[in-house]
């Protein structure tokens, strides 16, 4: 079964400084029937402003990927990371016990789009920690790219959570096939361009809740990217 979740259908609010679209309930938005979605419990699409951003702020028991899609972004926190992150980046950071952290566009001229993805981790009460690797857009294109993963596998970024996160740039026609494990599920969130999910098409900002299937095919056009988050 695939439950197509259209952009314009997600919670929206705009600060001035940012524009948001939550996939899932956040902050004042709150949709009971689309909470969470197995362990993934945030996917806000982020727009930020030149020189703009998140001042220092706390979580606790979190797993947070942020994931660039244009522009450059500016991370610090407590446990003396400072970063900028990029797109082809991946960031992970296990809030734990707890940890305050900071995020603005890194540029004053530039606007910042990225995603903000929230994993509720398997164990609660793990001491903080901070990962950020760098993927191509070969390792990408026409495959699937695991980005993230409970156990690092193939250079990926570690998550206290059995959830695998893989990214694919399609090409015109490119086809890529994730075969899904019986009694996984799988929620597929399209960052640019069009593409064609199970027969079904989608189009930037949109997502699709899968479950109860075997595999993924996507089929796709210049420039689309495609995100799989493979939950339990």
């Amino acid at each position: 079964m695939i439950e197509i979740r259209k952009s314009e259908d997600r919670g929206h609010a705009n600060h001035g400084w940012l524009d948001s679209y939550h996939t899932f309930s956040f902050a004042g938005y709150h949709d009971p029937d689309h909470i969470q979605f197995g362990s993934l419990r945030v996917i806000n699409e982020d727009r930020v402003q030149p020189g703009q951003g998140f001042g220092k702020h706390g979580h606790r028991d979190m797993e947070i990927v942020s994931y660039v899609l244009e522009g450059a972004l500016k991370h610090s926190d407590s446990m003396g990371n400072g970063s900028i992150i990029r797109p082809g980046d991946v960031q992970r950071m296990s809030a734990g016990t707890g940890i305050t952290h900071s995020e603005y566009n890194a540029s004053q001229s530039d606007p910042l789009h990225f995603l903000q993805i929230w994993i509720l981790p398997e164990t609660l009460g793990l001491a903080p920690s901070y990962e950020q690797k760098y993927f191509t857009i070969s390792e990408k294109r026409d495959r699937l790219c695991l980005l993230v993963s409970p156990d690092g596998h193939n250079g990926s970024v570690t998550v206290h959570q059995d959830v695998r996160i893989y990214s694919s740039v399609l090409e015109n026609g490119g086809r890529v096939n994730h075969t899904l494990v019986p009694g996984r599920r799988a929620y597929v969130q399209l960052t640019s361009g069009r593409a064609e999910v199970n027969g079904q098409f989608l189009h930037a900002g949109d997502g699709a809740g899968i479950t109860n299937e075997s595999s993924i095919l996507l089929t796709g056009v210049p420039g689309g990217e495609v995100l799989i988050f493979d939950l339990a």
